[in-house]
């Protein structure tokens, strides 16, 4: 696939939190666009996840602890830990999920 992130179709998966998503036989990336106040509700799932935070501010929980996300933050989440958020700003975030995410499929 040789694609522009402007073509990808983007499809909204809480209130406020839409992502254009990139498969992959092994892994799944998610350009996020988030809108201010909007909240990721905390949640686990089986993949390993790489959040990296590009533009704005978002409150970003893992197991419970609150960590200020700005343009650079990176984060590693392991399998099966809890995590979610909330938008301090609009927010661009890029996900990084292995193995891919058959639930983020269309």
């Amino acid at each position: 696939m040789i694609t522009k992130v402007t073509d990808l179709k983007e499809k909204e998966v809480v209130p406020g939190i839409r992502g254009k998503f990139v498969h992959s036989d092994n892994m799944t990336v998610v350009y996020w666009s988030i809108d201010a106040g909007a909240v990721m509700p905390d949640h686990a799932h089986p993949h390993e996840q790489i959040v990296n935070v590009l533009e704005g501010e978002f409150d970003f929980t893992v197991e419970g602890k609150v960590h200020e996300a700005k343009p650079g933050f990176i984060a590693v989440v392991p399998s099966n830990v809890k995590h979610g958020g909330k938008a301090k700003s609009t927010v661009r975030i890029l996900d990084v999920f292995y193995p891919v995410r058959e639930d983020y499929r269309e």
